[in-house]
């Protein structure tokens, strides 16, 4: 006997089977329990997802001389007879290959003859938006007003190219994408009907590839079974047939493009096509990865709609405090064009290697967020030059030359943002170091006051004040350091760094700020004003902020003078 696919022998007989779709499957039993079986129905939803199978259940249903709870009994003689193919009373039609005018009229002409036997004649079209206009035309007057022992059911994954004319005639259902937990529940059942030893990995993986389609996901473990026929189903080995690539090549791939190391991307690549791995595939997964980074940088509670492990989950985590917003939405949108065009692409490899060339070197793109990260990549590169230079002769420690910023907020040499090595009049053979001018005066050193007292206080109480805020928020905090204004007196506020861009999202956010503050004068009595700044953003404040010292709050509590009473040698 020839084998049979998994789909087909495991398609469900009676509607309690019909998995994902329970708001249409109780509307049909009720019609059929009252009698209320409408003419014309529209089934419209991706592949896969029951629409063939629930029109095949209700035709059986309908003709069923044993109904039982709206369900067909699949024993009297009607119901095996449409489940062989074989009844005269269940046409199946395939919309695709007779969508002309001729093959809707033959069933103009067939309706006119009632069934021989059973109830209804029951016409199953399949992919009805393949049909003409003229065949539409044809059978509109039949779908309007056909005999009361025929129904119609149409099946389409296009509802928008079915004229509005047949839409108005029809009850329309729309099948969801079934969840990927109840498809791995559905995995999971037919594997131990066969006997099939798999991880449950391995299943959810396959369910989440199945992209909310049961008929999807039931072809590729029929795939995997053939593979590894006799042997355990592991997630490594589904990954093997199905040319997949797991999510730690995604976190190194990433870790590589954010450090601009293009030459091991590419070797990453290479090793990639090496092992077989589909680049189509690869694209649409890579971005959907980065997609996940999004939703963590949006909001903390991410972990259900992201549904992945707590491993994976803490992973993507540490990657989302990585990257900027904006970056990463500049790394998804060139993933998104590239996933629209290289499916059509002759060199796929050649489509995906520029995309990653254009991810790792902004400046290849004239875009908003690509002159953006020019930008942020040129500070990075001055701010090191300025560190490495030596600043015009001055050794004050903390201090940066041409302006940048210093862990003291010192400057030594030309104004503020003048270019590094500033101190001489210009950087051409003219200065100093050409030996053609005198050094200009040194400029005096600019030292940073103590951090207020009630900064000071604030600091001191810090794990406290953290203790009170909750999720992502909190976490955030801990990583964070609180700074104070070390060039100007009179600013009190308390700038809070945050160590990473996990904590972008609340840069601007009003209420965090406040829920903040209002925690700080609980704890000391006073208002503070609170300003959030990212670390990576510091280099703003020109090297005004600075680390506050507790040194003078520990003395407030404990007294270290301590008095030596000498002995009398005289007594």
């Amino acid at each position: 006997m020839s084998y049979t696919a998994l789909y087909r022998k495991f398609r469900p007989d009676n509607f309690e089977d019909v998995k994902g779709q329970d708001h249409i499957v109780k509307t049909l039993r009720n019609q059929i329990l009252a009698d209320r079986i409408g003419h014309a129905y529209l089934f419209c939803g991706t592949r896969g997802t029951g629409k063939t199978t629930v029109a095949k259940i209700l035709a059986r249903a309908v003709n069923c001389e044993h109904p039982s709870g709206g369900n067909p009994c699949n024993k009297c003689a009607s119901c095996r007879a449409i489940a062989a193919g074989s009844s005269m009373n269940v046409i199946e039609i395939d919309a695709a290959s007779n969508n002309g005018v001729d093959n809707i009229r033959e069933i103009r002409e067939e309706v006119m003859y009632a069934p021989t036997d059973g109830k209804y004649k029951v016409y199953i079209i399949d992919e009805v938006h393949m049909l003409s206009a003229g065949a539409f035309n044809a059978l509109l007057k039949t779908l309007e007003e056909p005999p009361a022992y025929v129904i119609f059911i149409l099946a389409t994954t296009e509802a928008q190219k079915i004229p509005v004319t047949i839409l108005s005639r029809c009850q329309r259902y729309d099948f969801r994408r079934i969840g990927q937990e109840t498809i791995l529940e559905r995995l999971q059942e037919l594997t131990e009907a066969e006997h099939v030893d798999a991880e449950e990995k391995a299943l959810r993986y396959i369910a989440k590839k199945g992209d909310g389609s049961l008929r999807d996901s039931l072809s590729l473990l029929d795939q995997c079974i053939a593979f590894y026929l006799g042997e355990k189903l592991t997630y490594d080995r589904v990954l093997e047939v199905l040319g997949a690539v797991d999510t730690e090549v995604f976190s190194d791939f990433l870790r590589k493009i954010l450090d601009g190391d293009l030459v091991n991307v590419i070797r990453s690549l290479e090793t990639l096509i090496m092992q077989g791995r589909d680049l189509t595939q690869f694209v649409n997964d890579f971005t959907w990865y980065m997609r996940n980074l999004m939703l963590i940088k949006a909001s903390d509670d991410m972990e259900e709609v992201l549904d992945v492990s707590t491993e994976n989950l803490e992973r993507l985590r540490e990657e989302a405090a990585m990257i900027r917003s904006d970056t990463l939405m500049r790394f998804i949108r060139i993933f998104s064009e590239l996933a629209s065009g290289i499916r059509y692409a002759s060199n796929r490899r050649v489509q995906l290697e520029m995309a990653l060339i254009k991810l790792c070197h902004p400046e290849t793109e004239r875009d908003e967020l690509s002159v953006v990260e020019r930008i942020r990549r040129l500070e990075r590169l001055a701010e090191q030059s300025a560190f490495a230079r030596p600043a015009g002769g001055a050794g004050a420690p903390g201090g940066y030359a041409g302006g940048m910023p210093g862990a003291a907020g010192a400057y030594t040499g030309g104004a503020p943002g003048s270019p590094a090595g500033a101190g001489y009049p210009d950087d051409s053979g003219d200065s100093m170091a050409g030996g053609g001018m005198d050094p200009p005066a040194a400029q005096p050193v600019s030292y940073p006051h103590a951090a207020p007292e009630d900064l000071q206080q604030v600091c001191s109480m810090w794990k406290a004040i953290i203790a009170q805020t909750e999720g992502m928020f909190r976490v955030v905090l801990a990583a964070a350091q609180p700074k104070y204004n070390a060039q100007d007196e009179n600013d009190g506020r308390l700038f809070v760094v945050f160590a990473d861009f996990l904590a972008e999202r609340y840069i601007d956010n009003v209420q965090k700020k406040i829920e903040l503050e209002q925690i700080i004068e609980e704890k000391i009595g006073k208002h503070v004003e609170v300003k959030f700044v990212l670390a990576a953003d510091e280099q703003i404040h020109r090297g005004t902020l600075a680390t506050i010292d507790l040194e003078e709050r520990i003395h407030e509590f404990i007294h270290t003078d301590i008095e030596i009473e000498q002995e009398n040698p005289d007594e």
